[in-house]
């Protein structure tokens, strides 16, 4: 189901609810195929710091694959209403051209889900899929050069998909420069790597604690180790949260 619909986060609370980063288990978060150990933890930020380009999250420059596929686990069932996903820019081209990003195009979103590789990610249905709008949308643009545009909520629906959730994953198949290159036909222009800013979600928590259990995962997960469907996502071995 695809998801358009959007609002200006301006208040850190309101009518989607609170931000739910308290209860992230900050300690089982991992990406695949991100550019650096933690990368992905890295922008699952404190509201207040939503607009700030670094940290930041990207797919690697060194295998042209743009793809990436995180998985954020809760340590209470939450109610999630809505997500927040921000890039730097539809295409960011700084002087040095072979620096260039791309904000993502689309988001998958996967809740309750520990078996996802990215054949499976890429192929199933999930419970949404959101059209992200571009960076550029929000009019009010940060005049400080450490800040970048604002940032938009995308309610997540139908709700009853994101009740009593443990934990959520998302994979981001495509970014702007993809689907832009693709528009124009040309398909064989250099890859440029996907940037995230800022992963944010809004909802309440339930005092339903998640079970713990006991997992070790690899410190950078690569798209190469996780081809087979069914896999246990991003663990070596024990089970899965």
């Amino acid at each position: 189901m695809a998801c358009t619909g959007h609002s200006h986060d301006h208040d850190h609370e309101d009518q989607l609810g609170l931000s739910l980063l308290q209860y992230i288990d900050q300690s089982q978060v991992f990406c695949l195929n991100e550019h650096r150990e933690n990368a992905g933890r890295s922008v699952l930020k404190p509201y207040e710091d939503r607009l700030s380009l670094e940290p930041n999250l990207q797919s690697p420059r060194d295998d042209d694959d743009i793809e990436l596929l995180m998985h954020i686990p809760f340590t209470e069932a939450v109610t999630i209403r809505s997500i927040c996903v921000s890039g730097r820019a539809s295409i960011f081209k700084p002087d040095d051209e072979d620096e260039s990003t791309s904000a993502p195009f689309t988001c998958k979103v996967f809740a309750n889900r520990t078996d996802l590789d990215f054949d499976t990610a890429r192929e199933l249905e999930p419970d949404v899929k959101i059209e992200l709008l571009p960076p550029e949308h929000l009019a009010e643009v940060q005049t400080d050069d450490s800040k970048g545009p604002g940032t938009l909520d995308f309610p997540l629906r139908p709700a009853s998909k994101f009740k009593m959730c443990t934990s959520i994953t998302l994979f981001f198949g495509d970014n702007y420069a993809k689907i832009m290159a693709e528009a124009e036909g040309n398909d064989d222009e250099d890859v440029i790597p996907t940037e995230i800013n800022y992963i944010g979600f809004k909802g309440s928590g339930t005092s339903v604690k998640r079970q713990a259990v006991e997992c070790v995962y690899e410190t950078r997960g690569m798209k190469k180790d996780h081809k087979q469907p069914g896999a246990e996502f991003g663990a070596k071995e024990g089970p899965s949260i």
